[in-house]
């Protein structure tokens, strides 16, 4: 028994020929060294983003986040409800995206962090570098622990320290790091790193492994409970022990037993919580796997064209491991085409991945280490692939950040070959200056997740065909344009918006929300008539919108306001005001509006309803008490006129006189 424990703890050991590893290549046995040289430069990759704003889905977990803007006491709620039920405040929207969201322990990280800080974005952005400085760190300490099943420390160091120098230098990972809700990412990884790293403990020490699988099953809970993808992890553990360790399978199991254990307690929380996944919706920006008919509505992809464009986009993940340009936030419909099988690049795809997958498995069977990170690249990324149910989007780089820890390994292993087969200094050469560029465009890419107008003005010009991406550069220039003072540049934030959010509707008919924001675009430059074409075309598509409703009758009720005080047109100010009437019946300036519309035509019987009824909704207002009175001496009643002109006078002395020397 005793010779048995022995050998399954630490020693290098001489493995097969095709697991060979080369001659150590010096310098690389101190750990404490390496850790330190990873934490900096992943520290000063991400430094740039200190000083950002907030972005992106930072809205949905942080800044509109009820529960999170509560501080500590608003905790609770974070993990009672679904994750969007804070940001939306209603049931139901979990249906948004199929299967729903439950992930509550960044947003309750970003809760002690409010109550601490308050909402300081520099916090937040703080401690995501931080976190993601110890995942870097953890990858590194975790890999040079099951090499060293495989080799010496020497040797084990090397290939860790690379593997974790080119995980941390990705550009990829910019939007996990640069936007502060990426925390899920970060954390979901980290403790699935840290599942493994105990399990590995528990083996290397029976006498002490309750505790390593009590840590381990509470890292991988926690892991969980930031994001469903570590659920991933059920394989990767074991395979990884495979792989490295000589273990036998009862053993491997055992020690898998924590996770299990964990994965259990979170999918029973999460489906008391969140419905399990249903049908997809049927709405493009949360199934991109619709198209729009000829009959004017939308159906599904067929299942080659479904298959064509998960294949495709799966081959766009692998480009952008190997060549990381250009980069964008934003994968939504129509940045990903529909595909076809006729397409070269779905063709690629699917051979590359059949070559890789082919690998993979003759490797599995020699455990050969670039078969091993192939296999954990894959089997991390199946459950973000579209390819067993839908995850609301076509492709998004943050989905890739947990898989590129198998593809950084994979290089690591090919570039200890190249040095055993080249030597030290083209090897290394070759490793600093991919280094130099993942690094450098790192730094370039940063700032622009500066704040959401230079994030979405940016990203347009990659994903000028993705719907959502259109619409928020025009949500968002037309909410810079009611800061912005220079009437000049306003409006050409405006014209600029509503270019953008007529490309949203041509790509998605249906885009309730930009019509929505096209209303308010066009309503800010006082072209009516197509403000409300669009609030009607967004009603169209949901008659219970309740923000195009409201819009909608403020924009005739400015209307009305426009064609009578500046087109002087009383008849078409009557018209729009009427219409506002009919969607804001107890709205006091309306009413208002109304009555001075009516008196303007002469009719002084109407003029005195809607007077009478706008100050029923301020009875304590001057102007109101004042209208009415004026209104009634225009009609020969003094004595009504005279009593609400006294009251007039009552609220606001002198508003008699001032209002008889107005010009009329």
């Amino acid at each position: 028994m005793a010779k048995n424990k022995q050998q399954n703890k630490r020693q290098p050991q001489t493995p097969a020929a095709n697991t060979a590893l080369p001659a150590p290549v010096g310098k690389f046995s101190n750990p404490l060294r390496l850790a330190a040289i990873l934490a900096a430069v992943s520290f000063l990759l991400y430094a740039n983003t200190l000083g950002h704003d907030y972005t992106l889905d930072d809205a949905i977990v942080i800044t509109d986040n009820m529960f999170t803007q509560k501080g500590i006491s608003g905790i609770p709620g974070l993990f009672q409800y679904d994750t969007f039920y804070g940001f939306f405040k209603e049931e139901g929207k979990a249906a948004l995206v199929a299967g729903g969201r439950y992930r509550p322990l960044t947003p309750a990280m970003f809760a002690v962090e409010v109550q601490l800080f308050g909402l300081k974005p520099f916090a937040g952005h703080l401690f995501n570098v931080l976190w993601y400085m110890l995942t870097v760190v953890v990858l590194f300490a975790l890999l040079r622990q099951l090499f060293l099943f495989k080799t010496n420390a020497d040797r084990a160091g090397f290939i860790a320290f690379v593997a974790a120098l080119i995980f941390a230098a990705h550009p990829i990972h910019t939007e996990v790091v640069a936007n502060i809700k990426g925390r899920d990412e970060i954390i979901a990884l980290l403790g699935s790193l840290a599942a493994v790293w105990c399990a590995l403990k528990a083996h290397e020490q029976p006498s002490g492994a309750l505790r390593w699988h009590l840590l381990g099953g509470v890292s991988f809970f926690l892991a969980l409970l930031s994001k469903e993808n570590a659920i991933t992890f059920l394989a990767v553990l074991p395979l990884t022990f495979y792989y490295f360790t000589n273990a036998k399978g009862s053993s491997i199991a055992k020690l898998t037993v924590p996770v299990v254990a964990a994965t259990v307690l979170f999918l029973a929380i999460r489906f008391s919580i969140v419905p399990p996944p249903g049908k997809p919706p049927m709405e493009l920006m949360n199934n991109p796997f619709l198209k729009y008919s000829d009959r004017g509505y939308y159906v599904q992809f067929s299942y080659g064209e479904q298959l064509a464009t998960i294949i495709y986009t799966l081959g766009e993940y692998l480009r952008l491991l190997v060549y990381p340009h250009p980069l964008t936030h934003d994968y939504y419909p129509r940045h990903v085409e529909i595909m076809n099988w006729e397409k070269w690049q779905v063709s690629v795809s699917m051979l590359l991945h059949i070559g890789l997958a082919v690998y993979a498995v003759i490797g599995l069977l020699k455990k050969e280490l670039v078969s091993y990170g192939i296999l954990f690249y894959l089997l991390t990324l199946s459950i973000v692939s579209n390819l067993f149910f839908p995850v609301g989007t076509n492709m998004a780089e943050r989905l890739i950040f947990m898989p590129s820890a198998g593809f950084a390994l994979a290089v690591a292993v090919l570039l200890d070959r190249a040095h055993t087969r080249w030597g030290a200094t083209p090897a290394l050469s070759l490793l600093a200056g991919v280094i130099f560029l993942f690094g450098l465009q790192t730094i370039l890419r940063n700032p622009v997740w500066k704040d959401n107008l230079t994030l979405f003005t940016t990203d347009i010009a990659v994903s000028k065909n993705s719907a959502k991406l259109c619409n928020a550069v025009g949500g968002e220039l037309y909410v810079q344009s009611t800061k912005e003072k220079n009437e000049t540049k306003r409006m050409e934030m405006l014209n600029e918006a509503v270019q953008h959010l007529e490309n949203a509707v041509r790509i998605h008919p249906q885009y309730k929300n930009a019509y929505l924001l096209l209303g308010n675009c066009y309503n800010n430059l006082k072209v009516y008539e197509k403000s409300i074409a669009s609030y009607k075309m967004a009603l169209l598509i949901d008659p219970v919108y309740k923000e195009a409703t409201d819009n909608l009758g403020i924009t005739y009720r400015e209307a009305g306001l426009y064609y009578g005080e500046t087109e002087k047109n009383p008849r078409k100010a009557l018209e729009f005001i009427e219409k506002a009437y009919e969607t804001r019946p107890d709205e006091y300036e309306t009413l208002r509006l109304l009555g001075v519309a009516y008196g303007s035509m002469g009719n002084i019987e109407k003029a005195i309803e809607f007077f009478a009824k706008a100050l029923a909704q301020k009875p304590e207002d001057a102007m109101a008490n004042y209208n009415l009175g004026i209104s009634y001496q225009y009609g020969g009643n003094a004595e009504q006129a005279a009593l609400y002109m006294a009251k007039a006078e009552k609220i606001e002395p002198g508003i008699v006189q001032k209002m008889s020397r107005t010009p009329k």
